[in-house]
C-alpha cells in the first residue's frame, strides 16, 4: 500500500521532474524568529507554498535570522534547515518538507524486486534507501520500529558515521557500564564506559543495533543512518529461571585498559564482606586491596603507595570530601545505599585529576529512577540507614534522598560505667541528588551532602565537626563526537571544640576550610584510534586557620585569631587514548597546574640560609585582598601504556608527575578530625611526586580468575614534617615549626581475584617501604642526622584475604583476614641529667616498631526468598569482628612513675565483636 502511495505522490505533482535550479529569485529578511514563522514569511513574499508536518518544526526551538537580496529559494532553505534534520523538495511553486530523508525523482532499478532487508557487508549501498520497503517487516517486531538518524544528503560522500548515546537501567535510571553494543550481522561493536556512554561506528543506510548482557534484556532497534546521531538506550533487568549459570567475560577490564593500578568497587558487590558493627563500607573494603593501608585500627585516613593521608583526593560527585570518616574512622562518611561505586586510581592517575600526589577516590552517588518509586535501607546495632528514589517528572527527572544516623550516644549512657554517664557520641549524614534530562543532548545533575559528628567521652570538651558539599553538573552533547560537562562544586569542612569547666578557663576553639571550584570536561572522538579528553579547572581556597575565644569575660585566656589564608589553583589538561594497534594502547596526558597565594596576607621574610625562627625575621610584607604574592606551577605529564602479549595476558607501564599545593598539619600519628590544612605560600613550598609503575595482568581459566602483579617506585619533594617538639596549636607563624624534605617509596603488589562461582573473593599481598629524609645544614632542622628513616605508616608486609562461599542462592559464609607489619615508633632508651634536671633520651625517630597486627572476621549471610511479588526483599548479616580476640595494639606511649619510665599499650577492639544487621530493599 505504501508503495502505491509513493507512486501517487509522483503522479500528483506533474512538475516533479522539473529542475530545482529554475527558481524564482526572492528578497526577504527575518530576524530572530521561529522556522515556522520564516516559512510563513516566505509564502507571503513569494509564490511558493510549503507542505509539511507542523510537529517537525516544533522540535527545533532555536530562532533563525537572515537577510537575502534576490537569492534562489534553495539558498534560503539551505540556511534555514542547516541545523535541523529537515530536507526539502521543490516542484514548481510547491515545496515539500521531509524529516531526515530526501525525495528522489526516480526509483532505483531494483526497487520492486528488492527482497533483502539489510546488507551483510561492511558498507551499505550509496543508492537512495526507501525505508518504506521495510515497514511491513519491522512493524511486527517489538522494539524494531525504524529510527531515522541524522539528515540525508545528496552531496554526502561519507560512508561511515558515529552513533553515540548513554545506556541506562529502565527502572532505576542508573547508567550501565561495560554493556556490549553491536551491529547485527556486521563486525562493529563497542562497550559502554563508566558513565554508560557508548560510541559505535555504523555504515550508511539501514542497520540493526542491539545490546547483549546476561543481566539485562536484549534491546534491538533498526536505525536508518544518514549522518552522525544520538540514541539513548534504556534496558530492563533480565529475570531468568535457571538451574545454574556461569558467566565468563571475554577479557577483564584490568587486562584491557591502559591505566594500571585502578580498582572499582560497587556498594552491592561488597555486601557480604564482614566489617565492624555490620556496616557496608566501600572505603573500609578498599583498605583490603593491595597498596592501600591505614595507620591503625580506627584511623580516618588512607596511605596509598607510600603516601601520607593528605595526598589522597577523595571526590563525592566531583566535590572534595575533606574528612571521609565518622567517629574517628570507625564508620565511613558515605551512605552505602546511596553510593553507587568508587573508582580508585593509585597507579596511573588520569590527567583530568590533580592537586594530590598519591591517589584519587572518585565516588559516585546513585541516580534516581525515572519511572518507579523504590527504596533501600538497613538497621544495625549502632546505626540505621535509609535511601529513597522517586521520579519527579516521569522519564525526565528523578530524586534520591538518603540519610543515616547513629544511636551510639544512647548506648553509652545506658552502660553501667559511671564515667560514661555524661558522654555522648553521635553522627548523622544526609544526601539529596536530583537528575533532570531535558533531551538527548542536555542533562542536569545536582547533589547536596551534609554530615555532622559530635562526641565527648569522659571529658569536659565537646568535639564537633562537619562536612558540607554541593555540586552541579550540566552535560551537553554538541555533536555525536563532541560532548562536554560543566561542573560547579563547593566543599566545606569545619570543626569546633567547646570546652566547659567550672573555672574561668572555658573556651571555644574552631577551624574552617572552604573551596569553590569550576570544572570543564570535554571529550572528542577524533576517530577509531584517538579519543581526546581535555578541559580546565579552577578553584579558590579560603581557610580560617583557627581561633580561640574565652567564654568568660574574666578569663585569663587571651583571645587568638590566626590570619585567614586564600589561594587560587587552576589547571588545563589534555589526554589522548591512542590505539596504535590491537595490541598496543597508549593513554597520554599532559596537565599544567598553577597556584597563586592571595592576600590579605602578612608573610614574614627570613634571612637566607638560616633557620626560620623569630630571631631570623628580616621584615614583614603586607598584601591587600586578592593580590598575588607567590606563584607556583609546573607541567604534570601522565603516560600509561598497555601491550597484549597474548589475548588474555598484558603488560602495563606508567609514569606520573603530580603537584600538591595544600598540606595537612597533624600532631597525631593518625589523621584526626582536629587536623588542619595549610596552603602553600611564601615560606611553605608545594609538594611534588614522580611515580614509575610496571605491571603484568593475566586472565586464567577463561577469565574466571584474574591475577596481577604490579611494582612501583615513587620519589617525592617538599614533604611536610615537623621539628622536634613542634607546637602546632594556634601557631601564628607555623612555618617556624615545619620541615620539608624528600621521600621515597617502592613496593610490589600481588592480587588474585575470582568474582564468579560459588567461591569468590580475592587474595592480596603487598611488600612496600616508605622513607623520609629531613636534612639541613642546621641541627635544629635535621632529623636522624639527615638520613632516610621509615615513615609513620611504613608497614613492609600486608596480607589480606576476602572470601565468600555460597552454600545456596540464599545462604553464604564470608570471611576477611588481615595481617600487617607493626608501624614504626620512637622509644625512650634512657635518661640523662642536665642542669640538675633529668631528661628522657629517645631513640632515632621511628627506629622501633609496635607488634604486628592481624585480625579475622567472619560472617553468615541470609537472603530472603526471591519471590517477585513481595513488599520488600531482605538480607540478614550475622558477623563477628576480630573473632580470634586478638589484642592488637593501637598505640604505645610512655610515662614516668616513681622515677621509672613505663610503657602502656592501648587497643581498640581486644575482644570479638558480634553484630547482626537487617537490610531491606523495595
Amino acid at each position: 500500500m505504501k508503495k502505491l502511495l509513493l507512486l501517487a505522490l509522483f503522479l500528483f505533482f506533474p512538475l516533479l521532474t522539473f529542475s530545482q535550479d529554475d527558481q524564482e529569485q526572492i528578497t526577504i529578511d527575518f530576524q530572530a524568529i521561529s522556522r515556522k514563522s520564516a516559512l510563513l514569511t516566505i509564502e507571503k513574499k513569494s509564490s511558493y507554498h510549503f507542505f509539511y508536518d507542523a510537529t517537525w518544526l516544533d522540535t527545533f526551538k532555536d530562532s533563525v535570522s537572515g537577510s537575502y537580496q534576490k537569492k534562489s529559494l534553495k539558498i534560503v532553505l539551505d540556511d534555514l534547515f542547516k541545523k535541523t534534520t529537515l530536507n526539502y523538495f521543490i516542484t514548481g511553486n510547491k515545496v515539500i518538507l521531509t524529516n531526515n530523508s530526501l525525495l528522489f525523482e526516480t526509483l532505483p532499478s531494483d526497487y520492486f524486486g528488492k527482497t533483502t532487508l539489510e546488507s551483510t557487508s561492511d558498507s551499505n549501498t550509496e543508492k537512495p534507501v526507501f525505508y518504506q520497503q521495510y515497514d511491513s517487516i519491522t512493524s511486527s517486531k517489538k522494539n524494531a520500529t525504524l529510527l531515522l538518524i541524522g539528515k540525508e544528503s545528496k552531496k554526502a560522500n561519507q560512508k561511515m558515521f558515529t552513533l553515540s548515546g548513554q545506556i541506562r537501567n529502565a527502572k532505576t535510571g542508573e547508567v550501565i557500564p561495560n554493556l556490549l553494543v553491536r551491529v547485527r550481522n556486521k563486525k562493529y561493536t563497542c562497550t559502554s564506559d563508566k558513565n554508560g556512554s557508548y560510541s559505535l561506528d555504523l555504515p550508511y543506510g539501514l542497520n540493526t543495533i542491539q545490546t547483549e548482557s546476561l543481566n539485562y534484556a536484549t534491546f534491538s532497534k533498526k536505525v536508518m543512518v544518514y549522518s552522525d546521531g544520538n540514541l539513548d538506550i534504556s534496558v530492563s533487568e533480565s529475570i531468568n529461571q535457571l538451574k545454574e549459570v556461569l558467566v565468563k567475560g571475554k577479557k577483564n577490564q584490568s587486562t584491557r585498559t591502559a591505566i594500571a593500578g585502578v580498582t572499582t568497587l560497587s556498594s552491592e558487590g561488597i555486601k557480604n564482606i564482614p566489617l565492624i558493627l555490620g556496616e557496608r563500607d566501600l572505603l573500609k573494603v578498599a583498605t583490603t586491596l593491595p597498596g592501600i593501608k591505614t595507620t591503625g585500627e580506627g584511623s580516618a585516613g588512607f596511605n596509598v603507595r607510600g603516601g601520607k593521608e593528605d595526598q589522597n583526593l577523595i571526590l563525592l560527585d566531583n566535590a572534595v570530601l575533606y574528612n571521609p570518616a565518622h567517629f574517628f574512622g570507625f564508620f565511613s562518611a558515605l551512605n552505602p545505599y546511596t553510593t553507587s561505586k568508587v573508582a580508585i586510581y593509585k597507579g596511573s592517575i588520569p590527567a583530568e585529576f590533580g592537586g594530590r600526589l598519591s591517589s584519587v577516590f572518585d565516588i559516585s552517588t546513585k541516580n534516581g529512577s525515572f519511572s518507579t518509586f523504590s527504596g533501600e535501607g538497613g538497621i544495625g546495632p549502632v546505626t540505621s540507614t535509609i535511601s529513597i528514589s522517586t521520579p519527579i517528572i516521569k522519564d525526565h527527572s528523578s530524586l534520591v534522598v538518603g540519610g543515616r544516623a547513629t544511636y551510639s550516644g544512647w548506648i553509652l549512657r545506658s552502660l553501667r560505667e559511671s564515667t560514661l554517664q555524661n558522654s555522648q557520641a553521635s553522627f548523622y549524614d544526609g544526601i539529596v541528588k536530583y537528575n533532570h534530562k531535558w533531551n538527548a543532548n542536555n542533562s542536569l545533575e545536582t547533589s547536596f551532602y551534609y554530615s555532622k559528628d559530635a562526641f565527648s567521652i569522659s571529658s569536659d570538651s565537646l568535639y564537633k565537626y562537619s562536612n558540607r558539599l554541593f555540586t552541579m553538573k550540566w552535560e551537553h552533547q554538541f555533536t555525536t563526537k563532541n560532548k562536554a560537562a560543566f561542573i560547579v562544586t563547593n566543599s566545606e569542612y569545619q570543626f569546633n571544640i567547646d570546652y566547659e569547666t567550672t573555672g574561668l578557663n572555658s573556651f571555644d576553639y574552631g577551624y574552617k576550610i572552604n573551596e569553590t571550584q569550576f570544572i570543564t570536561k570535554l571529550t572528542y572522538l577524533f576517530n577509531k584510534k584517538h579519543k581526546l579528553n581535555y578541559g580546565l579547572s579552577s578553584k579558590v581556597y579560603q581557610i580560617n586557620p583557627g581561633y580561640l575565644t574565652p567564654k568568660n569575660s574574666q578569663s585569663p585566656l587571651t583571645p587568638v585569631t590566626i590570619d585567614k589564608e586564600k589561594g587560587l589553583e587552576s589547571a588545563f589538561y589534555l589526554s589522548d587514548n591512542y590505539k596504535i594497534t590491537d595490541k598496543l594502547l597508549l593513554d597520554i596526558g599532559l596537565r599544567y597546574s598553577i597556584y597563586s597565594a592571595l592576600g590579605v596576607a602578612s608573610p614574614r621574610i627570613y634571612e637566607p640560609n638560616t633557620p626560620k625562627s623569630d630571631a631570623t625575621v628580616v621584615s614583614v610584607k603586607k598584601y591587600v585582598n586578592n593580590s598575588v604574592f607567590k606563584t607556583y606551577g609546573g607541567l604534570e605529564p601522565r603516560l600509561a601504556a598497555r601491550y597484549f602479549i597474548t589475548d588474555n595476558f598484558s603488560v602495563k607501564a606508567g609514569y606520573d608527575k603530580t603537584y600538591q599545593y595544600i598540606h595537612l598539619l597533624s600532631s597525631n600519628t593518625t589523621q584526626s578530625p582536629t587536623d588542619t590544612w595549610k596552603l602553600s605560600d611564601l615560606n611553605v613550598k608545594p609538594q611534588s611526586a614522580e611515580q614509575y609503575s610496571l605491571g603484568l595482568y593475566k586472565d586464567l581459566s577463561e577469565a574466571v580468575y584474574e591475577v596481577s602483579i604490579e611494582g612501583y617506585y615513587k620519589k617525592t619533594k617538599n614533604i611536610l614534617d615537623y621539628k622536634v617538639g613542634a607546637d602546632l596549636f594556634l601557631s601564628k607563624n607555623i612555618e617556624t615549626q615545619l620541615l620539608q624534605g624528600k621521600g621515597k617509596a617502592y613496593g610490589i603488589e600481588f592480587l588474585l581475584k575470582k568474582e564468579i562461582g560459588r567461591l569468590n573473593g580475592w587474595l592480596g599481598y603487598t611488600y612496600s617501604r616508605t622513607f623520609i629524609k629531613l636534612d639541613s645544614p642546621f641541627n635544629e632542622e635535621k632529623v636522624n642526622n639527615g638520613n632516610f628513616f621509615a615513615a609513620n605508616f611504613d608497614k613492609p608486609h600486608d596480607v589480606s584475604a576476602v572470601l565468600n562461599w555460597k552454600f545456596t542462592k540464599r545462604f553464604s559464609f564470608s570471611s576477611n583476614f588481615v595481617y600487617q607489619t607493626g608501624r614504626p615508633i620512637t622509644y625512650p632508651i634512657g635518661a640523662y641529667t642536665y642542669g640538675n634536671a633529668e631528661y628522657t633520651l629517645y631513640s632515632d625517630r621511628n627506629k622501633f616498631r609496635i607488634p604486628d597486627y592481624y585480625r579475622l572476621d567472619v560472617g553468615f549471610n541470609i537472603e530472603g526468598n526471591h519471590k517477585l511479588k513481595k513488599l520488600a526483599h531482605s538480607f540478614w548479616n550475622l558477623s563477628v569482628y576480630n573473632v580470634l580476640g586478638r589484642n592488637n595494639p593501637y598505640s604505645i606511649y610512655f610515662i614516668t612513675k616513681t622515677g621509672q619510665i613505663k610503657a602502656y599499650k592501648t587497643s581498640i577492639f581486644a575482644i570479638p565483636v558480634p553484630t547482626i544487621s537487617y537490610n531491606f530493599k523495595f
